[in-house]
């Protein structure tokens, strides 16, 4: 990891954001996840990418307000369409584990497997695709959060709320 880091967007949009979900602004500042021991975390479930078509090893790394931390890696498929994204991985495992909310920050790499497996990062960071931008939200509004999403490179770590990736989201909200 380089030393720069990088702040997109509005600081204060995650904020409203989640105030408008309900969710105070306190449970946003008291996050007790730690950005490098996250990362480390989606890091090491990288080597468990099965990507034989791309070579591209992703993973990813949910924390929830108690302190847990459930991780994914992408699951490629040779109809390429059918293939699963490390986020979608994890929120998977987070539901069949009966989680229901709490998601308070993301860890998310990506980039070519080293000789040891784990996605040796590029320059640019790797953000949640469109798809994983949706269920993730879907995730954070079950429990009204706004989670952080650390996008990691070899550049740096770059930092963002989930409603700076995804402006005015469809969520269970929508359906009532």
């Amino acid at each position: 990891m380089g030393a720069v880091d990088r702040q997109f967007g509005s600081p204060d949009l995650g904020r409203r954001a989640a105030l408008a979900l309900g969710c105070s602004a306190e449970v946003n500042r008291t996050m007790n996840h730690n950005r490098d021991a996250l990362i480390a975390a989606a890091r090491s479930a990288s080597a468990r990418a099965y990507a034989p078509y791309s070579a591209f090893h992703v993973g990813a790394a949910l924390g929830f307000a108690d302190g847990s931390v459930v991780t994914g890696a992408n699951v490629e498929n040779a109809s390429y369409g059918l293939a699963l994204c490390a986020e979608t991985v994890a929120v998977s495992r987070a539901m069949a584990d009966g989680v229901r909310g709490g998601l308070v920050a993301v860890a998310v790499i990506g980039g070519s497997p080293g000789e040891d497996g784990v996605a040796q990062p590029g320059p640019g960071p790797v953000t949640p695709c469109g798809r994983c931008r949706q269920v993730l939200n879907e995730l954070a509004q079950l429990g009204g959060t706004d989670p952080v999403v650390w996008s990691a490179s070899a550049d740096g770590v770059a930092e963002m709320k989930l409603s700076e990736l995804l402006p005015l989201a469809f969520g269970p909200a929508n359906l009532l």
